[in-house]
């Protein structure tokens, strides 16, 4: 919709002209329960918004933002404005202003099933509706009319008016609740007439629109208390009612308190913004939302079945993060969506900080290493990739900003700058710069300033080599050796890749590393030295390991202190393909299992090598959540990167593999349920399918393995597309688990099942008709993307160029960004796809700069995989 995509420029410019005093927000949410549709149009709720703002120039114009379907009246100063005049469906024309002003919109806005503004869900186990918000960066707009971007914050007051039995919260303290007043004012879609409660809640600190939040409906609600000298801090935690029987409140208010324990004593700086509810929500598309006293998570945390420790660590992960986030981000805001590494870069790294040294998931570096790295190494070579600090024009770019670089690669960047400026020095700089700039808005100069004064460091120097240019820098050990096998000298050698219309990343990059040297002791392989270097420059001498005895393995970012890739010399190279599994730090051997995978990405390591590694070694592993990685990688090697011709071979030897490590895995344990959804995931022959199927009916049994409801659905999944099993039997499922879970389930099993027909209906689906929720678009569009069935979405491949642009203009961003990512054809993974993408390219050269940006990385995706088979098919041929 015109004036929907704000630009950075507008947003400079209204910030320049008003301050905001507050705003006083009033919804009534009754007709989300109106059993009837609307006739025509989306279903409404009636949302009156009152903002009071100063402008620093009398008689200037402006505009409040504001996405509904109708507006009812809109009042300024006192004055009546024609909607039909003011109001263009996106933006409120707003002229004449005084030097205090009083903005009242009344409209009547959507109902999301998006993930959007306001979502709307009913509960298929009990026909329930909840409801709640989601708004970064720019969607409170579709809930009540505002200035939103964020460095215009304001202290908000909330009032909901809900139905009978129901709950409502938002980011303050309730203050009162009484009987709702039968609504007036009929609504367009809904009634909103029923009697129902209206809640009031404390006004807020003054904080950013993207981070408002309510919500409401008949949650399953738990509460517990924070204490730390006087401070007291009253938790909540809440979640659907049919999952009520999985919440498992009390480990969520554990690492909660854990999580408090460790930001009050290292940020000196109280959490400001009252009690703190956490929302677990169905249909949601992030993680989680850092909303200040109303943090939202995807339901998807709360587990149905057994999962491994690695399932539990990503959730204290994110909670952990979300919590940051009220320091990072909630009390101190980037001004524009450029620095949004100020709060996301930080917050991730402070997940796993706060994790490693509060928490029993001690070993998250870990998963650090080869799991948030895994998604930034990818992000930083794709052809759009940004420095950290990014040029973000507009909201659209925004939007696709909450990538690998923003995060993950942020988040490496600031452990090496711990490592560079030393962690007294960090924790200092934060606290200072939380006092400096408590509840306003901030840029990189501000973080900067801060850290320099603590640190003694040049962190102008830091920050143009780091934060201000794009691309990775790949290190590689040099050793020569004397008659005797002592390492004479040790160079690591520093070199930069180029990336298409990209300046190269600067050789010269600081990096304070540590190197680590391995030797074989009783067949593990053990570090006996290790130093610590700053390298810069294209080469570095590290003279303190001179002398060593010669290593069989070196590591030359040995404790993952900075962000590279790693390479390896020859000899160890050679001694990881004998003795990756004998590597004992698990640090250590998740780094070489990452540095592996980049070389296979690179085309450097035929995949099927990788493959091999993998086969000879995984079943040594004990860190599950390195373990469920691996699967995944190796999965998408013979998926993406093996020759095609070997693809077969290469697929059912991993299912032989994940066969006999299941039968062999401690009945029971975490690895024995890994391997089970791996070998799974990688069935192959028919011997797979019909042990996949006795496992289910109970005919064939696996000693400890417990076959729950998701391991089902996993079951079922490769059943359906290898036809295996047919309509009749998934249905036999949904009724079995007739849950939302299970609908989801259930529509990802139907899509995958091999037939044009369905093919047509899935497409149809997700392109022809917004009829489906975001939930159902990303499990039909899972489901109709099998690898097995490459010739079936041939026929795709040119109608996907012929929709794309249309899907961008018609529907909300994040189902555009479902569609153009989750569709594009690549599996179809040929000369000729790639000819295609860059005949669009070249044609659409005006399209959206978001959605182009999404169709250059797909191609770059395409390009490297047909690279890495062809390094594959060489292997082969030699």
């Amino acid at each position: 919709m015109p004036g929907e995509n704000l630009s950075r420029d507008e947003a400079r410019e209204r910030a320049e002209l008003l301050s905001v005093d507050g705003y006083e927000v009033v919804l009534d949410l009754r007709s989300a329960v109106d059993e009837a549709e609307p006739a025509e149009g989306p279903r409404t709720f009636r949302s009156v918004t009152t903002i009071r703002f100063r402008a620093a120039a009398p008689g200037s114009a402006t505009f409040a933002d504001l996405v509904a379907p109708s507006v009812n009246s809109v009042t300024l100063n006192g004055q009546e404005l024609d909607p039909a005049a003011v109001f263009d469906g996106a933006r409120i024309a707003l002229a004449g202003l005084a030097s205090e002003n009083v903005l009242v919109v009344d409209a009547n806005c959507a109902y999301s099933r998006t993930g959007e503004g306001m979502h709307r869900f009913v509960d298929p186990e009990d026909g329930e509706v909840y409801l709640y918000t989601q708004y970064e960066p720019a969607d409170a707009r579709r809930v009540y009319a505002n200035f939103e971007q964020p460095d215009l914050k304001a202290p908000y007051r909330f009032e909901v008016t809900a139905p009978e039995g129901w709950h409502v919260w938002s980011n303050g303290a309730e203050e009162s609740r009484s009987k709702a007043e039968r609504e007036a004012l009929p609504q367009k879609g809904g009634g909103g007439r029923r009697e129902g409660q209206t809640w009031r809640f404390a006004e807020t600190a003054p904080i950013s629109t993207y981070i408002t939040c309510v919500v409401a409906g008949p949650y399953h609600y738990v509460t517990d208390t924070y204490t730390r000298g006087d401070l007291t801090i009253p938790l909540g935690a809440m979640c659907r009612k049919g999952l009520a029987k999985h919440f498992d409140a009390d480990d969520v208010f554990l690492v909660t308190k854990q999580g408090f324990d460790f930001f009050h004593e290292h940020f000196d700086y109280p959490y400001p913004f009252g009690k703190y509810d956490q929302a677990f929500v169905p249909e949601y598309n992030l993680g989680a939302m850092e909303n200040p006293g109303m943090v939202t998570f995807r339901e998807e945390y709360i587990f149905r079945g057994k999962v491994t420790r690695a399932a539990y660590e990503r959730r204290c992960n994110t909670i952990l993060h979300e919590m940051a986030h009220m320091w990072f981000g909630d009390l101190v805001t980037m001004k524009w969506w450029d620095d949004l590494w100020l709060k996301e870069s930080f917050a991730d790294f402070m997940g796993s900080f706060s994790q490693v040294e509060a928490t029993r998931f001690d070993q998250a570096w870990v998963t650090f290493a080869n799991n948030r790295k895994a998604w930034a190494y990818r992000a930083d070579q794709l052809p759009s990739t940004h420095p950290i600090t990014a040029d973000i024009r507009d909201l659209e770019d925004a939007k696709l900003n909450f990538d690998g670089i923003t995060y993950a690669k942020g988040a490496a960047v600031l452990k090496q700058l711990v490592a560079y400026v030393g962690r007294d020095a960090f924790l200092e700089g934060a606290r200072r710069y939380f006092k400096a700039n408590a509840y306003g808005n901030t840029t990189l100069d501000d973080l900067l300033s801060v850290l320099g004064e603590v640190s003694g460091r040049d962190m102008a120097e830091w920050s143009r080599a780091w934060l201000q240019t794009a691309g990775v820098n790949v290190l590689t050990p040099v050793v020569t050796y004397d008659a005797g096998g002592r390492v004479t000298e040790l160079t690591v050698v520093q070199e930069s890749e180029a990336l298409p219309g990209q300046p190269t990343p600067s050789a010269g990059r600081p990096h304070r590393v540590a190197v680590g040297l391995y030797r074989l002791e009783d067949a593990a392989l053990v570090r006996y030295a290790r130093a610590e270097a700053d390298v810069a420059g294209a080469s570095t001498v590290v003279a303190e390991l001179a002398g060593q005895e010669r290593p069989d393995l070196v590591l030359v970012n040995d404790d993952d202190l900075t962000y590279c890739k790693m390479r390896f010399d020859e000899g160890s190279l050679a001694t990881l393909r004998e003795r990756l599994g004998s590597v004992v730090d698990p640090l250590a051997r998740a780094l070489c299992w990452s540095a592996l995978w980049n070389l296979t990405r690179d085309g450097l390591m035929p995949a099927r090598d990788f493959i091999s590694m993998v086969l000879a070694h995984a079943g040594r592993e004990s860190d599950v959540g390195v373990l469920q990685m691996l699967h995944s990688q190796a999965l998408a090697a013979v998926t993406h990167y093996a020759a095609a011709d070997w693809r077969e071979q290469g697929g059912r030897a991993l299912s032989a593999v994940a066969l006999q490590e299941l039968r062999m895995s401690e009945p029971g344990s975490e690895h024995q349920l890994t391997w089970a959804r791996f070998f799974a995931a990688g069935a192959a022959t028919e011997g797979d399918f019909q042990l996949l199927l006795g496992l289910l009916d109970g005919s064939a049994r696996i000693d400890g393995l417990e076959v729950d409801q998701e391991l089902r659905w996993d079951f079922l999944l490769p059943l359906a597309a290898h036809g295996a099993v047919d309509e009749a039997v998934l249905a036999a499922e949904l009724a079995r688990d007739d849950t939302a879970s299970g609908k989801r389930h259930q529509v990802r099993c139907l899509a995958a099942r091999p037939s044009a027909a369905v093919k047509d209906q899935a497409w149809a689906a997700v392109v022809e008709s917004d009829a489906l929720s975001n939930a159902l678009v990303e499990a039909t569009i899972a489901g109709m993307q099998q690898p097995s069935q490459r010739a079936l979405l041939a026929p795709y491949a040119g109608r996907y160029f012929e929709v794309i642009e249309r899907i961008w203009a018609d529907r909300s961003i994040q189902i555009a960004m479902h569609v153009v990512k989750g569709m594009y054809p690549s599996l179809e993974d040929s000369e000729s796809t790639l000819a295609a993408t860059d005949a669009w390219l070249s044609a659409h050269a005006d399209a959206a700069p978001a959605l182009r940006r999404l169709v250059l990385e797909a191609r770059d995706d395409l390009a490297r995989a047909l690279r890495a088979q062809a390094c594959d098919a060489a292997a082969a041929a030699v």
